[in-house]
């Protein structure tokens, strides 16, 4: 079976993807204040986590400071449960902008993702010491639901 990554379109099928999310991030004025005017690599740094978590290659964790980078990035942040949803919304929105695959796997995969990774950046984002952290501490394998074959 294919990776979700190989079944997203490769490197350039998340790049769209995560370019016209990352945009749709910057002019929303719930989210914005958590990404301020925004940075030239933010994109390419989503790309490569996305791939790197769905299966692609790994260069998040080798040349972009890993996971340990996403942990100092949130820390802080305050990340309310309100902008943690419009975050989920806003990337599934992103999915059907760009043409993501649409068949119900992919999708579940896809919303599976980015409900645990706001989670997660949600708890680190309120983490007081390095023990309120959630324990996550290197890029998650994400896969196909339980049941896809």
């Amino acid at each position: 079976m294919r990776t979700l990554y190989e079944h997203a379109g490769g490197h350039e099928g998340l790049h769209r993807f995560m370019d016209v999310f990352y945009a749709s991030l910057l002019a929303d004025p719930l989210l914005q204040p958590l990404f301020g005017e925004g940075r030239p690599t933010h994109v390419d740094h989503l790309t490569a986590f996305t791939a790197e978590t769905f299966g692609g290659p790994d260069t998040f964790s080798r040349e972009m400071g890993g996971f340990a980078h996403l942990i100092d990035v949130h820390r802080h942040l305050k990340i309310t449960e309100e902008q943690r949803r419009r975050f989920v919304e806003l990337y599934m929105a992103a999915a059907d902008t760009v043409g993501m695959p649409g068949d119900a796997p992919f999708r579940q995969a896809l919303l599976e993702h980015v409900e645990f990774g706001t989670r997660v950046a949600m708890q680190n984002s309120h983490a007081g010491t390095d023990d309120e952290l959630h324990p996550l501490r290197e890029v998650p394998r994400w896969d196909w639901p339980a049941g896809t074959s």
